[in-house]
C-alpha cells in the first residue's frame, strides 16, 4: 500500500485547521432518546474522506438494530460508559478505549442498555451526508413503510429485521 496522489498542490500551505472547544452544544439532540450527537467532521468539512462524531447517549436504551451499509464502513470508539456493540454473530459490551471496525457490508448495531449514560466517537468513511440521516430518525415512527424504505436506501442502511 502507499500514499494517495496529491490533492494539494500548493508550495507553503495553508491556515485552515478547525478547532472546535470541548464546551459546546451539540449539533443535534434526539427529541426521542436524548442522545445527543456533536458534527465534529463532517463529509462535506473533509471533501468527503470521512465524517467523525461525537455520539452522547443517556441512560434510556437507545441504538439502531441490526443492519449493514454498502458503500461506507463505521467505526467505534469507547469513550464513557458502556455501548453494547453487535459485530454480526455477537453482542460485545465495550468499555472505555475499546475500539470497534465494521466495513462496507459488515453486520452491525449498537445499543445502550446499561442504564447510565455513554459515549463514542463514530467514524464512517468515506465522509457519507449522515447528519441527514440523524435529524431523520425522530420523524421515523410518523413515516409508512414505503417512506422507511426510502429514508433507509437514501442513507446506504439495510436492516435486517
Amino acid at each position: 500500500m502507499s500514499y494517495p496522489e496529491p490533492r494539494y498542490l500548493g508550495e507553503k500551505g495553508e491556515h485552515s485547521a478547525v478547532y472546535l472547544p470541548a464546551g459546546r452544544s451539540p449539533e443535534f439532540v434526539n427529541p426521542s432518546d436524548g442522545t445527543r450527537v456533536h458534527y465534529l467532521a463532517t463529509g462535506a468539512t473533509t471533501n468527503g474522506h470521512f465524517g467523525l462524531y461525537r455520539w452522547e447517549m443517556s441512560s434510556e436504551p437507545s441504538g439502531p438494530g441490526p443492519h449493514f451499509h454498502r458503500s461506507i464502513s463505521e467505526s467505534f470508539y469507547i469513550l464513557d460508559g458502556s455501548v453494547r456493540i453487535y459485530d454480526g454473530e455477537r453482542w460485545i459490551d465495550t468499555e472505555p478505549g475499546d475500539f470497534v471496525h465494521v466495513p462496507e457490508g459488515g453486520v452491525h448495531a449498537f445499543r445502550n442498555e446499561s442504564g447510565a449514560p455513554a459515549s463514542m466517537l463514530l467514524h464512517f468513511s468515506p465522509g457519507a451526508p449522515r447528519e441527514d440521516y440523524f435529524e431523520g430518525i425522530p420523524k421515523v415512527p410518523g413515516m409508512t413503510e414505503e417512506e422507511v424504505l426510502e429514508f433507509l436506501l437514501r442513507h446506504d442502511t439495510y436492516r435486517l429485521d
